[in-house]
């Protein structure tokens, strides 16, 4: 193929990890200090280890001749755009990040960024949150967002308090119970 039908640049959008919803503009990128040394972790292993192996084998590849039919050729100069991508999503993440860790709170009784809260809801069903960054969230481990409608209602609360947020099934509402800073691994 024609490397003028061949489109190589990238846009802002496709820097963007598939699924996460961009930052509220001008905000900083907020993250616990686990969240922010587990992306800080990624970087480094993407830049000193994974991508100079790719790059190797591209260069290897390039070296045997036909490129156009060559499949590690072919393959490894996509894993190098796929990595490009990545390395560039993280150190713009990296950059407008906030590092706020949770221990700092001084005034525990409020829910701030970083905090875990313990909720009951209108069946009884008790439940905990923990209120992370954008890039951290785990619904599995009950990490949420700090954008999400749920961590917003959160926010400024205090033991005893109810809320109301909207949630997939319609309004729902819950009682906090319990606010705790504690260190997120």
């Amino acid at each position: 193929m024609n490397k003028a039908f061949v489109r190589e640049e990238t846009s802002e959008e496709e820097d963007e990890a598939p699924g996460l919803p961009a930052l509220p503009v001008g905000s900083k990128n907020y993250m616990t200090p686990a969240g922010h040394a587990r992306m800080q972790s990624e970087l480094l292993g993407l830049v000193r280890t994974e991508r100079p192996s790719v790059v190797s084998i591209v260069s290897w590849a390039a070296g045997n001749g036909d490129r156009s039919e060559n499949g590690d050729y072919i393959y490894g100069k996509k894993r190098l755009r796929e990595i490009d991508r990545r390395i560039r999503f993280l150190t713009k993440r990296l950059e407008n990040a906030l590092v706020v860790d949770p221990l700092s709170q001084d005034n525990t009784h409020t829910v701030f960024f970083g905090a875990t809260v313990t909720v009951l809801d209108e069946n009884g069903i008790e439940a905990c949150y923990s209120i992370v960054g954008l890039d951290e969230t785990d619904p599995a481990r009950g990490r949420i967002s700090w954008i999400s409608p749920l961590a917003r209602a959160l926010l400024k609360t205090h033991i005893g308090d109810s809320v109301r947020f909207p949630a997939p099934g319609g309004m729902r509402e819950l009682e906090i119970i319990n606010i705790e800073y504690k260190t997120l691994d």
